[in-house]
């Protein structure tokens, strides 16, 4: 099968994660186009370039689309952009010809509000008024109004591109009734419980729109999606009684969250004796933890023993990094072929979207005589190296982006981790945002 693909921006989890997984299917290819025409964290995406390269790609038997990147240039610049909706109408008219006949499944997200004052991903002036913001929408949703503690000019441009990104959004509802998409999803991510992004998600649904807590693991579950196949999957919770409790980042139960996730990718919930997989998920005990922002939550403390059956492990107990203490009781236990795949990356919608769409494509595979096991132990070197070594250890270690720390403090893990995933190949790392956010790990 060949899939065309769009990302958010050129970030690893959106560029060459999607390359590592689709590499375990010998019989996939996946197309995107040249990563220094994606955006960036300071540079949109070169637009006119991707439809250009959209409408040169013939062979492809489906397509997945950020719409994101082609309507503002990127996740990031959908919140910055200064473009009219008459410009971006106008972007989506010549995408929209293009699609015409093709499978798509695609997705859009409602526009974010953050609860700091960190302009990173955000206009200027959120350094200043990010928080105030947030209040302003949270109170507006919960009590229908707030009082305006933010300067008229700078509340009337945020609220003119909220109302500019949602009109754009509402475009892609008549298209999905024109029959262009096969699968059209709206992403919410660091949800809260009210807010005008909470509110525009229940106004979508109300018009027919399908809403999805997560974001950057989306194209991830619909290339999942737009791969024939039923995998059965049965997930079964550490902390069986916590299964309910809500994910840093999210506004929905887990239990909710690993159901929609399985779904989206085409798969289906199933008992543990109907499950061709086990999906063990290492869930919280009352609170996420959170690592990089020094937020504890009690860590695994059971005994791990291999399963008898397929399984793989999402390991939420923490955002943004694995459990130190799961990881080494997987370890200890140590690993047969039954394991296939674990994953601890950021929030729990990216965890469980990454790892359900390489499990899926493993399994299929699997059945077919084209799994690439070379790929695979690419994959778990770059999930344990940088969800476990880096997020979980070494990133707490520097103080800065330094190239060389990281080098020198990653190396003994990498050592461990060879010993379990052989690889010929060198393991080099880049800091390519600048930032301690994200790391890439690529293989020469």
């Amino acid at each position: 099968m060949k899939i065309g693909l769009i990302p958010i921006d050129n970030r690893p989890v959106c560029y060459t994660l999607p390359e590592l997984i689709a590499g375990l299917d010998d019989s996939l290819e996946l197309f995107m186009p040249e990563r220094t025409l994606l955006g960036d964290l300071t540079k949109p995406a070169d637009t006119d370039a991707i439809l250009a390269w959209i409408e040169n790609l013939e062979s492809a038997d489906a397509f997945v689309i950020a719409l994101d990147t082609v309507a503002y240039g990127g996740l990031i610049p959908s919140r910055r952009s200064t473009d009219t909706f008459e410009e971006i109408s106008a972007r989506l008219g010549r995408l929209k010809t293009s699609l015409k006949g093709k499978k798509v499944y695609a997705f859009s997200s409602i526009m974010r509000i953050s609860n700091n004052n960190i302009n990173q991903e955000e206009k200027s002036y959120w350094d200043r008024w990010g928080k105030k913001i947030f209040e302003y929408s949270y109170n507006l949703h919960r009590n229908g109004c707030a009082p305006a503690e933010v300067p008229a000019e700078i509340l009337e441009d945020y609220l003119m591109t909220r109302r500019r990104n949602f009109e754009i959004n509402k475009i892609y509802l008549e298209w999905q009734r024109e029959g262009i998409f096969d699968t059209l999803i709206f992403s919410k991510d660091d949800c809260a419980q009210y807010g005008l992004n909470v509110q525009e998600a229940g106004m979508l649904k109300s018009l027919g729109a399908v809403v999805k807590t997560g974001a950057d693991e989306i194209p991830l579950s619909l290339i999942a999606r737009a791969i024939e196949g039923c995998v059965k999957i049965s997930p079964i919770y550490i902390e069986e009684s916590q299964k309910n409790l809500i994910s840093n980042y999210e506004d929905i139960p887990l239990e909710e969250c690993v159901k929609n996730q399985i779904e989206l990718a085409g798969c289906k919930v199933v008992s543990e004796e109907e499950a061709e997989v086990e999906l063990f998920i290492n869930n919280f005990v009352k609170i996420q933890g959170e690592i990089v922002m020094k937020v504890q939550t009690e860590p695994f403390r059971g005994e791990w023993s291999k399963p008898d059956k397929n399984y793989a492990v999402a390991d939420v107990r923490f955002a943004n990094g694995a459990d130190n203490a799961f990881v080494k009781a997987l370890f200890d236990a140590g690993l047969d072929d039954k394991f296939l795949g674990y994953s601890a990356w950021n929030t729990s919608a990216n965890t469980l979207g990454s790892l359900i769409f390489a499990l899926k494509l493993t399994i299929l595979a699997k059945e077919k005589g084209t799994f690439n096991e070379d790929s695979f132990n690419r994959l778990m070197l770059t999930r344990f190296l940088d969800d476990w070594a880096y997020q979980a250890n070494v990133r707490q270690e520097l103080g800065s982006p330094d190239l060389s720390a990281l080098k020198q403090k990653m190396s003994c893990y990498e050592k461990n981790l060879i010993a379990k995933f052989p690889t010929t190949r060198k393991i080099n790392y880049e800091f390519p945002w600048n930032r301690l956010f994200e790391v890439e790990i690529d293989f020469i």
